[in-house]
């Protein structure tokens, strides 16, 4: 890929250097380690779930089809990081392909966006949960959940297309070296010697629905659940209703908190910046099941008729 700048032939780099935590090299190991054994959690987690709620008639309701959503999300963000990162962390090599790099900017920011609009209607059928149970099944009935699940997926491709793409023609002047530990659209804008304007703004026009609105959204949301809640008669019902919410409030502030930081933060200190990032794109993916089920009756029941069922057909085939 030739780019013309200034009577020069300046290239696309071939591959990318990535520096991760090679600053760090005694770190390198124990990282290879953990990363590791999240990346087994997180695969068997999220994809438990999606399994569960595609067996168990209970689980098949808004709240669990927003859930399976979350949980491919998380799968496609996992999978597109941490293989590249885990060979980078083994070996002497901190390289990566210009295509399978441009391929992680836009699996990552179309994975992160989707899942900024997803939280953000997460919180929408929560607060119609508690605030509106009357009209609920009518308003979040299975159109209404699909229609919402595909606008998300589609604002958030839609807006990974533009940034990606406008990162793509951007001219690198043959600079590989990027101070992360995977392919982002911000790094990779560093790396650019022309005019960045465009790219600039067009994150900043970017970020408005996705980390202003959506989080805007949660908080407005759950400021009405709180008041509902506290207007309830029973102390019990207020236990249940909080109950409801923690789980899913909890994974929004394990998603924006550490990302808005690492976003709003000065540019300066690189080295927090990538373990914030490492927290979220790593260990949030892995938290959410673990979340989810750990403070839900609903999917431990699920998982004991299972177990149980598996039980008895080994049983069964004992006596046989």
């Amino acid at each position: 890929m030739q780019v013309a700048m200034e009577g020069q032939n300046m290239s696309f780099p071939s591959t990318f250097v990535l520096v991760g935590f090679s600053d760090h090299p005694w770190l390198e190991m124990p990282l290879f380690g953990v990363l590791l054994v999240s990346y087994i959690f997180t695969l068997i987690g999220n994809s438990s779930i999606v399994f569960l709620s595609l067996v168990e008639p209970r689980l098949q309701t808004p709240m669990y089809f927003f859930l399976d959503n979350l949980s491919v999300l998380d799968l496609c963000a996992t999978c597109t990081i941490v293989p590249q990162l885990l060979v980078n962390l083994w070996g002497p090599e901190k390289t990566i392909t210009s295509w399978s790099c441009m391929a992680q900017a836009y699996l990552f920011h179309w994975t992160s966006c989707t899942e900024c609009a997803l939280l953000a209607v997460m919180a929408f059928d929560r607060y119609v949960a508690v605030c509106c149970p009357l009209q609920y099944v009518l308003v979040m009935h299975l159109w209404a959940c699909v229609w919402l699940a595909a606008v998300c997926w589609a604002s958030g491709l839609a807006n990974s297309l533009v940034q990606a793409t406008l990162t793509l023609y951007l001219t690198l002047c043959a600079k590989n070296t990027l101070d992360h530990f995977f392919c982002e659209v911000p790094a990779l804008i560093k790396l650019a010697c022309g005019d960045t304007t465009a790219n600039d703004l067009s994150l900043c026009l970017g970020a408005i629905p996705f980390g202003v609105v959506s989080p805007l959204t949660v908080l407005i949301s759950y400021t009405f659940i709180a008041r509902a809640v506290l207007k309830l008669p029973s102390a019990e019902g207020r236990r249940k209703a909080f109950g409801t919410c923690s789980s899913h409030l909890l994974v929004v502030t394990m998603f924006f908190g550490p990302g808005m930081y690492t976003y709003l933060q000065p540019p300066g200190n690189n080295t927090q910046s990538r373990f914030l990032s490492f927290f979220y794109c790593v260990f949030t993916p892995m938290l959410n099941p673990l979340i989810y089920t750990l403070r839900n009756k609903d999917v431990k029941e699920a998982w004991r008729k299972i177990l149980s069922s598996l039980g008895k057909g080994k049983s069964l085939k004992t006596r046989c």
